[in-house]
């Protein structure tokens, strides 16, 4: 039995997500965690395109927002440099 699109596309993003989830609440460092804001934008797309096969339009716009606040993520955890922290007084 052959899954279709919607479905292949429904358990990617079901699974990615749940792994994204545990590697940025495991808290292993900034680039596991950024690594997880990648695989949470994989899954945004994934659901995107799932909601755009079912017709659900608040997956979709949920999935689209989400899309750029994990871009947030990525930026903040893999480009932009650790900022310094000021010393305790």
């Amino acid at each position: 039995m052959a899954m279709t699109l919607a479905e292949i596309l429904e358990w990617y993003a079901t699974v990615s997500g749940i792994v994204a989830a545990l590697m940025i609440a495991g808290d292993w460092g900034r680039r596991i965690t950024g690594w997880g804001f990648v695989l949470f934008c994989t899954m945004n797309l994934a659901w995107i395109g799932f909601g755009l096969i079912d017709e659900t339009g608040g997956l979709t716009t949920q999935n689209v927002v989400l899309f750029a606040i994990n871009l947030l993520g990525i930026y903040r955890y893999l480009i932009r440099k650790k900022p310094v922290e000021a010393p305790l007084t």
